[in-house]
């Protein structure tokens, strides 16, 4: 099926399209140990050596929360291109596809979890550290305006570098325009329910990330928006030590919980029982 929406098109992966079962090492930022990646989606991406959170690749998450054969992927074909000529960022975004697999940031689509059906973004770290460009502006807009038509919730797991500074203010454009299809979806009646993971930062955090009916937080993360030693210089004041954490955000009210990996799909699944459409 394609779709015209101005200069794009959208184009769905059918549905069991399967993910792919690519064998290679992880390694932990903590501890250092290497893992296989079989072993890594065993555990939620938790180190079987130090319990320390790993990143989990995009593809792998939607993974480990929709039911099985059941995500339909939008937009597979949106890219960002080098439109201003940005100094090696067209060699920058060659050599983010090459080492992902993806084609932008974000990963977006509809799936079910737990029977209940979702729209879901899903942004992958590895991909310029998920930054906020035209792409990924793109995607995230269009299943809005998606869920909203087939009034589905939402699903967003976040993690993202910022404003992605090659594309300039069309980076920065984003913000106002992925918010205003989340108000439209919010406007409908619709759930917006976000997890927050590390790192969610800058324009994210801006903008989509903190603009959820429910917004969820793995335990540890790193959330906020500039970071902490340019605070701390501006301010002149001493930052508490778990300052820019999921768990103070929790404690100053901008976080509804800390959701470990390990009742993720749980949790999701009622969240999506008590406010989500019926099962199909």
């Amino acid at each position: 099926m394609v779709k015209r929406f101005g200069l794009f098109s959208r184009r769905r992966v059918p549905r069991g399209v399967p993910f792919s079962d690519e064998e290679y090492e992880v390694t932990c930022s903590h501890c250092k140990k290497a893992f296989l990646r079989s072993v890594l989606l065993d555990s939620q991406f938790i180190c079987p050596e130090c319990g320390a959170y790993i990143r989990i690749p995009a593809r792998d998450r939607i993974r480990l929360i929709a039911d099985k054969d059941s995500f339909t992927e939008f937009d597979a074909g949106i890219t960002s291109v080098d439109f201003l000529g940005f100094p090696g960022y067209r060699e920058k975004l060659t050599k983010a596809k090459d080492a992902t697999g993806e084609l932008s940031a974000v990963v977006t689509g509809v799936m079910r979890v737990g029977g209940r059906p979702c729209a879901v973004y899903v942004m992958d770290s590895r991909f310029i550290m998920a930054s906020m460009g035209s792409a990924v502006g793109e995607k995230i807009t269009r299943l809005f305006e998606y869920a909203t038509e087939m009034r589905l919730p939402v699903l967003g797991v976040t993690c993202s570098g910022g404003a992605r500074m090659q594309e300039g203010i069309v980076s920065l454009m984003q913000m106002a325009k992925c918010s205003g299809a989340v108000k439209r979806h919010s406007e409908a009646g619709l759930l917006y329910c976000v997890l927050l993971t590390d790192p969610t930062t800058g324009g994210m955090t801006a903008s989509v990330a903190m603009e959820g009916d429910i917004t969820l937080a793995e335990p540890g993360a790193l959330v906020g928006f500039a970071g902490r030693r340019v605070i701390e210089q501006t301010t002149g004041a001493e930052l508490p030590k778990n300052f820019q954490t999921s768990e103070f955000l929790l404690e100053h009210g901008f976080a509804d919980a800390i959701l470990p990996r390990e009742k993720m799909r749980e949790t999701i699944a009622l969240l999506l029982r008590q406010h989500g459409k019926e099962a199909v």
